[in-house]
């Protein structure tokens, strides 16, 4: 008798059987009976079992070789009992000389396998998820080899892709295979962008589907996968260099990646899985699968980091081998996205009027993506763990972006449920668009100027409806963020052109480049930092390549064509810093006044207050200004030192806290006493209960997303401000970490719509 070493070296012959058995005619149960002989025979094995899981959870025997066959049906195991739940549990091989003595090992007598020993087996993955298990056992005392395992697991992957892609999956006693999940779950996460949504999940980037599973030609696939992976490696290493790359991926993201393109270790495996009979594109599935099995079940997040890190290597390796590098598609009607994370150039590529919510499983409120999706008025939820482990594609889907949940194939009440919810908010929209043309007046006769935040073309469609005052914040950055190459001066000024003319009398207040920390672009070098919210970024990089900084000072003198220009740096952290960028505008006009061209009508030059040192500095600062606007997201970042993207830390501060409040309070004192026009444009503004504090601070200008333009106006119109302002000034002389619950209180007493 040949070694089961020496038997098993058939592989790609027994991978073309088992499809051969699979493919042919006859019933389901027949050509699952003639797979496992298949399998027993050539594994050298006494027993070979398949156990499938149905849609109510429980593990089922399908078909056996060497078992009682009046077994098949009939054996049925809860979920996590015997040896083969604990495999589905682990989602790994396991490899025992001496099953019954094993813990987990359950007794069904019906089975007759009293006899056998030496068990292996191994779960049937599909996208991660354990669908099945294959099993071989003998009678005598035994481990089976490393190499038997490794065999044993293609068999596994390429039966579960038969068994869901072909007819048996829906034929006769198959009906009822849990391949996908199926039951509703509710997941908890973070409230991005605010809203409600139904719709239909689609996957940001869905794992390219191999079409074929077994090779035709070995040596062709596994020069297919070795020019993949070099590809693949050179871009990460190209990226690294700052030559091409994601958007907003750090260095650390980057180093991370390359490690793992160039980790011999998945290397290896994707070389042996094409080695042992598979495609390229199958192999990296199989090992794709392994590594979600594996990793998804660690405790540890940074293991579970790891895992990501992988699924992204995985997706990226199956494009460059399908040659399709384009990641966003067609949408259909109702879309839901699901995604890791985003950058922004990433969402902007997707049909805005079918994409109706987003969806992920990382990032934080002040992150581009979230940015990005308030701007365009798309609830989004994040930090949603394991979220594409748990959906499938055309999955119904809910984004609860009111309480930061989300619903994956939610039950009919729940729907039911969402359904009324929508009509409320449509019937608040309502409200909010009659209150368009209203002026923003307290009660008390307070005028309370609102405007709105920008940064993209799309905004400038909607500034007529939301009836913002003006636009007190264009974020000039993202231009350069979805762009593949620096936008040229032609392009900069034609933008900018473009915003004016939108807004018309309205003023509009340019931010100048604020890029650096977590805004990375892919066509500038830049050099890595420990703490790179700390770092070279904003005023800072446009002092230090001032050209860059001029070449956009030039644009906007341009596109203003003598009007009135209105032009505020960012992250402004010494006088010297505004002093030196003023300079440049004054440079720039008189560029321009030299060659004919007309200077605005108009100039003011402000500073935002960002950096927690221009607060003690105020004296000397705002003389020098023709008005400042409070950045209220860096601003409590650097007064907490709290990265406001890492989610450990972020919720570690209340903007609705005593220190917060104490130092906008001063801000806005040292505005009013030197006459110096101040706003606030930070996400504080946008929200009704944060507004309505500084509304009572003495703040008369805020900067909002579209979207809370309706909300705070409604706040604004039922404020009585010097009421407000007498709660709240007693209110932040306590001692409390928060006093969020306590103005909430205060809110209720004043009959506050918020």
């Amino acid at each position: 008798m040949p070694s089961p070493t020496v038997a098993i070296r058939g592989q790609r012959s027994l991978l073309r059987q088992i499809r051969e058995a699979l493919a042919g005619g006859g019933p389901a149960q027949a050509r699952l009976d003639m797979v496992v002989r298949i399998i027993a025979r050539s594994m050298v094995a006494e027993v070979c079992s398949l156990y499938m899981r149905r849609a109510v959870g429980d593990m089922e025997l399908f078909a056996t070789e060497g078992l009682d066959p009046g077994a098949v049906h009939v054996t049925r195991m809860k979920p996590g009992e015997g040896l083969v739940g604990e495999i589905m549990r682990l989602g790994r091989p396991l490899n025992l000389s001496d099953a019954p003595n094993h813990p987990a090992f359950s007794y069904r007598p019906e089975t007759g396998e009293d006899p056998f020993h030496a068990f292996m087996g191994v779960p049937l993955l599909r996208g991660g998820r354990a669908i099945g298990v294959l099993v071989v056992q003998n009678r005598t005392e035994r481990v089976y080899s490393d190499d038997e395992v490794e065999d044993l697991q293609i068999v596994a992957m390429v039966l579960a892709e038969m068994v869901a892609g072909g007819e048996l999956a829906t034929e006769g006693p198959l009906n009822g295979i849990d391949l996908a999940p199926t039951k509703p779950e509710r997941m908890k996460g973070a409230k991005f962008a605010d809203g409600l949504a139904l719709g239909v999940a689609v996957l940001h980037e869905p794992p390219v589907a191999p079409s074929q599973l077994l090779a035709e030609d070995i040596g062709a696939e596994d020069a297919r996968l070795k020019t993949a992976i070099h590809e693949l490696q050179a871009q990460i290493d190209s990226m690294l260099e700052g030559q091409h790359g994601l958007v907003e991926a750090s260095y650390e993201v980057l180093e991370t990646y390359r490690m793992f393109a160039h980790d011999r270790g998945w290397n290896r495996s994707l070389e042996e899985a094409v080695r042992n009979g598979l495609t390229a594109e199958a192999a990296v599935e199989r090992v794709r699968s392994e590594h979600r099995a594996r990793l998804g079940q660690a405790r540890d997040p940074y293991l579970r980091e790891r895992l990501h890190d992988f699924e992204d290597l995985a997706d990226r390796l199956l494009r460059h081998l399908s040659g399709d590098g384009a990641t966003a598609r067609a949408l259909p009607d109702g879309a839901i996205l699901i995604a890791r994370n985003l950058g922004p150039a990433d969402l902007l590529e997707y049909d805005r009027t079918k994409l109706k919510g987003l969806l992920l499983e990382e990032g934080s409120a002040a992150s581009h993506a979230a940015i990005v999706a308030r701007a365009l008025d798309i609830p989004c939820v994040g930090r949603l763990t394991g979220l594409r482990d748990k959906v499938s594609e055309g999955d119904p889907v809910i984004v609860d972006a009111e309480t930061g949940e989300a619903y994956l194939r939610p039950r009919p009440d729940v729907v039911k449920a969402l359904q009324a919810r929508l009509e409320v908010r449509l019937q608040r929209r309502a409200e909010f668009a009659k209150l368009r043309d209203t002026p923003a007046f307290t009660r008390d006769g307070a005028k309370i100027t609102l405007l709105m935040n920008a940064g993209l073309d799309v905004d400038l469609d909607i500034l007529a409806e939301t009836g913002a005052e003006g636009i007190g914040l264009f974020r000039t950055e993202f231009q350069f963020m979805v762009a593949e190459e620096m936008p040229r001066f032609s392009a900069q000024a034609a933008l900018y052109a473009r915003v004016m003319d939108a807004a018309g009398d309205l003023p509009v207040t340019f931010r100048t480049l604020d890029l650096g920390g977590d805004k990375v672009l892919p066509y500038l070098e830049a050099e890595r930092e420990d703490n790179p919210a700390l770092g070279w970024r904003a005023i800072r990089m446009g002092l230090d390549r001032p050209a860059l900084l001029r070449l956009q000072l030039r644009a906007l003198i341009a596109a203003a064509r003598g009007r009135a220009l209105r032009i505020m740096f960012p992250l402004v952290s010494s006088v010297d810093e505004f002093r030196a960028a003023r300079a440049l505008v004054d440079t720039e006009v008189a560029w321009a006044q030299r060659r004919g061209r007309p200077a605005p009508s108009r100039l003011d030059v402000g500073a935002m207050i960002e950096a927690p040192a221009v607060i003690w500095h105020l004296d000397a600062l705002l003389p020098m200004t023709d008005f400042v606007s409070v950045g209220t997201n860096d601003l409590m970042q650097y007064l907490f030192a709290a990265d406001r993207g890492n989610p450990r830390v972020s919720d570690r501060y209340d903007f609705l806290s005593p220190p917060a409040l104490r130092a906008l309070e001063a801000i806005q004192r040292g505005c009013a006493e030197t006459g110096t026009p101040v706003s606030v444009c930070g996400e504080m503004a946008g929200r009704p209960l944060e507004a309505f504090v500084l509304t009572a601070l003495g703040f008369e200008r805020l900067s909002m997303p579209p979207a809370g333009i309706g909300p705070v106006k409604q706040m604004v119109l039922s404020c009585d401000r010097e009421a407000a302002r007498r709660g709240v000034s007693t209110l932040i002389k306590s001692s409390a970490g928060s006093i969020r619950n306590e103005i909430e209180t205060l809110a209720r007493k004043l009959y506050l719509a918020i």
